[in-house]
């Protein structure tokens, strides 16, 4: 679970409808940053955060599913990755353990947004796996501000 004070990223998580989407994605993935000697997962995004130092401090990723934080993954590092098309970007690096947030609306929006421990949703527990309801109901309980388990 994040700790108090720390600072994190908000990301909407394009093309992927719930989190075993992204869990599949990244598996695939996973080969190629570990051949470029990674020791997570990159996500590479296109503007490197201005607040770098804060983030490495402990933060995570918190990924947003069709209107919902539904997951987050830990900040392990941010690395240049230069695209074939000759410009840098920013890598990244999550560790590749998606750890499942109590369901929290968000509107949506481009690129990412900081997020404050304060703000962020807390995590679900080691309880969740096959357990875990479907995301149609999971996002009508958090429409109406309910969640659905009790966070830890």
């Amino acid at each position: 679970m994040a700790a108090v004070g720390q600072l994190h990223l908000l990301k909407i998580c394009v093309g992927a409808a719930v989190v075993e989407d992204l869990e599949a994605w990244q598996a695939l993935r996973a080969p190629l940053d570990r051949a470029a000697g990674r020791a997570g997962v990159a996500h590479v995004t296109r503007m490197w955060p201005r607040r770098a130092r804060e983030l490495l401090d402990g933060g995570s990723l918190y990924w947003v599913f069709k209107g919902l934080v539904l997951a987050r993954q830990r900040i392990l590092a941010l690395e240049p990755a230069t695209g074939e098309d000759g410009v840098t970007r920013c890598a990244i690096v999550l560790d590749p353990d998606l750890a499942r947030v109590a369901p929290q609306p968000r509107r949506p929006f481009q690129g990412w947004r900081y997020l404050t421990s304060a703000e962020a949703p807390p995590d679900l527990g080691a309880a969740v796996g096959t357990d875990a309801l479907p995301y149609e109901i999971e996002a009508a309980l958090a429409d109406i501000g309910v969640t659905a388990r009790r966070a830890r």
